[in-house]
Order: C-alpha cells, then sequence, then structure tokens
C-alpha cells in the first residue's frame, strides 16, 4: 500500500481525502492544515488518520510515500519542492505553480529524482474528454477548425488567482491532451470590478500553426452556471455540456463544402450537409478516482503521469501569456514553449 499525506483541508482537500480512502493501493496516512476546526472534521470522518498543523509533519515521515498539495497556488512551489527533496511523489492541485519558471525547476527536480509528479488536471481524467480524445484520434471529425468553451458562473471569487487561472486552465489542459498540438500565440481581454481583487471576467484566445483556433469565455459574475463546450471539424462536429446529467457528449454529422468547379459556377458554391446525431457511451467512473488509481500505477510502474510537470508546465506559461496580454489590451503574445528533451524539460 502506497501511504499518502495530504497538505490542506479546505475547498479541494475534503474530496482527495474521500478518493483517497477508497482507492485501490493508496492509504490516507495523514492530513495537515492550519485550521484546527478542519482537522477536527477529518478527525469524526476519518479517525484512523493522523492530523496536524504542520505540513513538515507529512514531509518528515519516512513512511510516507506520496503526498498531495491543496492549497492556495502561492504556495505550491514552496510545498512541492519540500516534498519533492524528501525523496516523495508529488500530487500537486492546478495551477501548477505561480509562474513558469517555477513549474521548471518542479518538473526538473521531480525528474531529477525519478519522483513521479502529477498535476491535478482533472478533466484530463473524466469520461467525456477521454471519449472526445479518442473520437478525435480515430480522424471522425476531420480537420479540427475550433474549440469554442463557455465556463461561467457566480462566484466562486478568489483573491489569490484570477478566473483565467481557476477557470480557464481547465481549457488550456484539455486543448493540450485533446490536439497534441501547441498553440503558437494568445490574446486575452478581461477586466476587474472590484478593487483589490484579479480579473473576474475574461475572453482568451488562442491561435495555432495548422490554423486551428480556441476561445474561451470565463466569467465569476454570471447569473447561471454554464459549462459547454463546441468542437467543430471538417466532417463532424461535437458538443459537451459537462452539467448535463446523461447525454454529456453529442456528435453531429454536419458540416459544409465548398466548390471551385467552374461547371457550377452559376450554382451556390457552398455545400450544407446534415446527417445524423449520436451520443457515445461515456464511463462514468469519477475523475478522480481515474486519477487516483492513475497515479498509483505511475508510482509502483515508474510511469510519467498524463498530467505531468511538462504539461502543468506549457499551462501555466499560457496562464502567463494570457495575464500579459490582459495587461496590453489584449495583445497576441507568442507563446515560446518549452518540452522534455532526454529527460529534460529545455526551451
Amino acid at each position: 500500500m502506497i501511504k499518502i499525506g495530504i497538505i490542506g483541508y479546505g475547498y479541494w482537500g475534503p474530496n482527495l481525502v474521500r478518493n483517497f480512502t477508497e482507492t485501490p493501493g493508496l492509504t490516507v496516512a495523514g492530513v495537515a492544515d492550519l485550521d484546527q476546526k478542519r482537522l477536527e472534521i477529518v478527525q469524526k470522518r476519518y479517525p484512523g488518520v493522523k492530523t496536524t498543523t504542520r505540513f513538515q509533519d507529512l514531509v518528515e515521515d519516512i513512511s510516507i510515500d506520496a503526498i498531495a498539495v491543496a492549497t492556495p497556488v502561492s504556495t505550491h512551489f514552496e510545498l512541492g519542492m519540500a516534498v519533492l527533496k524528501a525523496g516523495k511523489h508529488l500530487w500537486l492541485e492546478k495551477p501548477m505553480t505561480e509562474t513558469s519558471a517555477q513549474a521548471h525547476k518542479l518538473a526538473e527536480e521531480a525528474e531529477k529524482r525519478k519522483r513521479v509528479l502529477i498535476v491535478d488536471h482533472t478533466f484530463i481524467y473524466t469520461g467525456a474528454v477521454r471519449k472526445i480524445a479518442e473520437i478525435i484520434k480515430q480522424e471522425d471529425l476531420g480537420s479540427i477548425y475550433y474549440y469554442d468553451s463557455t465556463r461561467v458562473n457566480l462566484g466562486l471569487f478568489q483573491r489569490d488567482v484570477s478566473v483565467i487561472s481557476d477557470l480557464a486552465v481547465h481549457d488550456f489542459s484539455i486543448l493540450d491532451y485533446l490536439l497534441g498540438e501547441q498553440p503558437v500565440a494568445v490574446s486575452a481581454a478581461g477586466t476587474n470590478h472590484f478593487p483589490g481583487t484579479p480579473e473576474n471576467l475574461a475572453y482568451v484566445s488562442l491561435f495555432y500553426d495548422s490554423g486551428m483556433i480556441a476561445h474561451s469565455n470565463v466569467s465569476w459574475l454570471a447569473p447561471v452556471k454554464v459549462r459547454q463546450i463546441l468542437i467543430g471539424g471538417s466532417k463532424k462536429m461535437i458538443t459537451y455540456d459537462d452539467l448535463e446529467p446523461s447525454e454529456k457528449i453529442k456528435v453531429y454529422d454536419k458540416g459544409i463544402s465548398f466548390t471551385d468547379d467552374p461547371r457550377q459556377i452559376y450554382a451556390m458554391r457552398v455545400g450544407y450537409r446534415t446527417g445524423d446525431m449520436w451520443a457515445p457511451w461515456l464511463d462514468s467512473t469519477e475523475a478522480l478516482r481515474v486519477e487516483g488509481e492513475h497515479f498509483v500505477d505511475c508510482i509502483e510502474h515508474d510511469k510519467t503521469a498524463e498530467t505531468d510537470g511538462a504539461l502543468g508546465l506549457r499551462v501555466v506559461q499560457l496562464i502567463e501569456a494570457a495575464t500579459r496580454s490582459m495587461s496590453e489590451s489584449g495583445r497576441a503574445v507568442k507563446i515560446n514553449g518549452m518540452h522534455m528533451c532526454q529527460g529534460r524539460i529545455v526551451a
């Protein structure tokens, strides 16, 4: 059994503890949080789990094999580095770090110490996103033209990160997983309606060499909660509604075709195709459960996580570029990517 500790029992920590408790191969050994009242909740729900207000107690415990960090992003680098230097595997909440330089150092440290580093981009482990990836891989959609996402709701306002780091980050990771292609530039417009807090509404566009364009509309100021994605291809199109209880994904055999045939010069040059719609079966296993089992598999068999430090780094780079673009009134910012080369991350 792999013993894991959790640092942070606030918004996301309880979900981690619950899932890790039920994940085969994992046992929750301890929870650390600065709030004693939260630790009392842990003690009531999980009497056998050690609790402490000092994260060092978990890091220094030689019986603990891995640690999950579910704290504000401003603490991720310090805590993550302490975990890795203690020789433990690291589960890190998204976004990975505040800066790409920090993400780069964490990924290198994990590689140097041969420890598994997994960044909790949960959507990649959902049945819906995995099914979309399967459909794209089979080339059922043809060439991908666009990706259009809407993630809006009322709250949850955060004081340490903008709405891009909170919501658009999901689209950044999903796009990375689905396309196998990195954007070359990003443009973003956002605003802050409450002085002293980060941007609470933003529109982000990503541009790709292939001609594909992605757009993400994110907001904490909407009267309703919407989680929808449209993906358009040359052959078929997909809608993904994460709030839909059953048919989250629908594939439409719809599209258009153009002709330059001189024999049809007097005819309409645009043809519209309308076919069937189908909703594929999706694995309903909770994403955190899938991710937890994947984490165990990576540790036991020395594998690289699907959402490893390299992916986490690329997402942080996009956050930085989008934030810079917002500060420059939406000017397109080029992406200077980093990638893995012979076990190292290089520019």
